[in-house]
């Protein structure tokens, strides 16, 4: 997703105010990483991921840490899903893995909407 790549490792240089349009383009970039799998996610679905992505942006931003993450209650998010979450989250350049594993439930739960 080389197109969202260039504006979200430039984060550092970023203000509050750009974060609405970085949001933006993660979320366009990450809708174009699930349809080149044919993962497709709810509009519920949606609005959680956009909550999860803004709060991302703005602790790149900010640097504020995440709470302390088990990592063994993620033992049975799919490797595609903790994959394409590590790529969004090297993105950034400044997020720790941790992000990777919260955000992989968000790929997770959407890959349970694919057709059968």
């Amino acid at each position: 997703m080389n197109n969202g790549t260039a504006s979200v490792k430039s984060i550092g240089q970023a203000g509050l105010e750009d974060a609405p349009a970085i949001t933006e383009q993660v979320l366009k970039e990450i809708q174009l990483m699930q349809g080149a799998k044919n993962i497709t996610t709810t509009d519920v679905q949606l609005q959680m991921l956009t909550s999860h992505v803004k709060a991302m942006v703005l602790r790149s931003m900010s640097g504020e840490p995440l709470p302390e993450v088990e990592k063994d209650l993620f033992d049975e998010i799919s490797d595609e899903s903790m994959q394409m979450a590590e790529e969004v989250v090297s993105w950034f350049g400044n997020l720790p893995i941790e992000e990777a594993y919260l955000l992989s439930v968000h790929f997770e739960v959407a890959r349970d909407n694919e057709p059968k």
